[in-house]
């Protein structure tokens, strides 16, 4: 579970989701659905200060990109 703080559209990389993971772990390759839209996607990668993540766990602020996904479709209070 990781409610949204923000979202970002980045040049060459798409959209990126950012906010803190509550509970549970994100990895590369999962597939993430956003409440309350049921927007369901695959998650590409997964960053914290600019270092990518293999696993992001609960307290780790992080950003990650998703697939097919438009900016506007995603906003702050969502939950991953």
């Amino acid at each position: 579970r990781l409610p949204l703080q923000d979202v970002y559209k980045i040049g060459g990389i798409g959209t990126v989701p950012v906010g803190r993971v509550e509970t549970g772990v994100l990895k590369p390759g999962m597939i993430v659905t956003f409440a309350p839209t049921a927007l369901t996607t695959e998650v590409k990668s997964v960053e914290m200060h600019d270092e990518a993540l293999q696993e992001a766990v609960p307290g780790d602020n992080v950003g990650f990109n998703v697939k097919n996904v438009p900016v506007k479709d995603l906003r702050r209070g969502f939950v991953a």
